[in-house]
């Protein structure tokens, strides 16, 4: 361990990951560490035994619900779009992934896609007025679509054909309107649309976490409407995501294997990883066990350096098992559904995913459903009620909270630099902002993620 590398990374979880593998690939020195002796961090996936122990300590899981080595419970489920999963797919998280969007494309930039199999998620849903609804995308299901009534299905026909058309460089596309000047609610207004339908496409197309995004320009408004829809399309199914068969546990060790191919070094149960810092305040490198790795920066989750990030926010969350798919999902093996602020009286959205054994991640018959928010009070159990309500009978659950954090350090001046905690959205978009923005601090390089998408693949059931 007495060497000197350009870079220590500290954490095993998806976004520390992802960038080992990425400035591996770059060609830079990496070591890798992690106080766990096993990957993925906070992100990590969990076996039946395991997830009993971790929040019921020594009690056994009933026979009733199968054999512990059957099941892949994710501790931080996301999702992905299908362009990002062939940009990103050397990353690890629980969460779903659009099929167009920047995890995938950085899983493609990678090639860590011939590590992984990915399966397409079969819905996406919104809940509106205490129901469940298919989110429409296009034009098409606009028409189709149960949440609107007749004239405002015509008013969000005409919106989406709009989104559907614009181009960057056809400025016949645009209307007459500068997206970098006009609002998303200006954008909206022109065509008239009603605020529960301005609600559904802000949050569960575009998948905003806020309405603060009507305020801003609506450039980049229409460009997630447009991915969602593009990513849709790739697959012809019911939903945009996609997700990796045998969890997202899979994600980050895919990444650590691209790392190991491009010279990386990693060290799993390595107690303590004490940063050093030199006169210049600037970071010299990483002591464990007696031993210190000489490195130029390093990379860590905020447990690492806990004197240098600030508390934010606290996610309350509750993992369930049930024997039955959420209803009025047309009976989806797997599902998300984003429940908006506005439709719960509340100041954040809540999230809801479900995974089965169509992912590997659940014996035969059994489901695997989350539900996380931001955490609003001191009662997780209260807060994710209306979520909870919506799975019908469980099996089992468990409830939990963690607090997140962001870095307030200067990483010009001490040349560390810090992950944000992940937050409760199910859905990799925010995940990879993160990861792209640190990628670029690191290197000061701007990450290419125009790749060729047809790269990208889901297995087939």
């Amino acid at each position: 361990m007495d060497e000197e590398y350009d870079v220590i990374v500290l954490g095993t979880g998806l976004k520390e990951c992802i960038l080992s593998g990425l400035l591996s690939v770059d060609g830079l020195k990496v070591l890798h560490m992690d106080r766990n002796d096993y990957y993925g961090g906070e992100s990590t996936s969990l076996n039946l035994t395991q997830l009993w122990k971790h929040f019921k300590g020594d009690d056994k899981p009933p026979e009733t619900l199968g054999t512990s080595r059957d099941y892949n419970v994710d501790m931080m489920p996301k999702a992905c779009n299908l362009t990002l999963l062939n940009c990103l797919l050397d990353a690890y998280e629980t969460s779903f992934m659009m099929a167009n969007g920047s995890l995938v494309r950085i899983l493609i930039h990678t090639s860590v896609t011939k590590y992984l199999n990915f399966k397409a998620v079969d819905g996406s849903f919104v809940y509106n007025k205490s129901k469940i609804y298919k989110v429409p995308a296009t034009d098409v299901e606009a028409l189709k679509s149960p949440l609107m009534g007749l004239f405002e299905k015509r008013r969000a026909r005409k919106f989406f054909i709009y989104v559907q058309d614009y181009e960057d460089n056809d400025p016949k596309s645009h209307e007459g309107l500068d997206l970098n000047k006009v609002s998303a609610k200006e954008l909206v207004s022109k065509y008239g649309l009603e605020d529960d339908t301005i609600d559904f496409i802000g949050h569960a197309l575009a998948l905003y976490s806020c309405d603060s995004y009507l305020d801003q320009p609506a450039l980049d408004f229409v460009k997630r409407m447009k991915l969602y829809s593009e990513s849709l399309a790739r697959f012809q199914g019911g939903s945009p995501y996609i997700y990796p068969l045998y969890g997202l546990g899979e994600l980050p060790q895919a990444f650590a294997r691209l790392s190991a191919v491009y010279g990386g070094t990693y060290m799993l149960n390595k107690p303590e990883c004490k940063v050093e810092f030199g006169d210049d305040g600037k970071v010299i490198g990483v002591t464990s066990e007696g031993e210190t790795a000489k490195c130029k920066k390093v990379v860590c989750d905020p447990s690492y350096l806990s004197d240098r990030v600030k508390k934010v926010g606290k996610v309350a969350r509750a993992i369930c098992i049930m024997s039955h798919p959420i209803a009025d999902t047309n009976d989806s093996h797997s599902a998300q559904v984003i429940l908006p602020q506005k439709q719960l009286g509340r100041k954040s959205d809540m999230y809801l995913f479900c995974c089965s054994y169509a992912h590997n991640v659940a014996p035969k018959g059994k489901y695997i459903a989350f539900v996380s928010t931001e955490a609003e009070t001191d009662d997780p159990k209260v807060e994710l009620e209306p979520g909870i309500k919506l799975l019908g009978p469980v099996d089992e659950i468990f409830y939990d909270t963690y607090d997140r954090y962001v870095p307030t350090n200067d990483h010009t001046a001490d040349n560390c630099f810090i992950s944000a905690s992940y937050d409760p959205t199910t859905h990799f978009e925010t995940t990879v902002n993160d990861v792209i923005q640190m990628y670029t601090k690191i290197t000061g390089k701007v990450l290419d993620l125009s790749v060729d998408l047809s790269a990208a693949s889901a297995a087939e059931e």
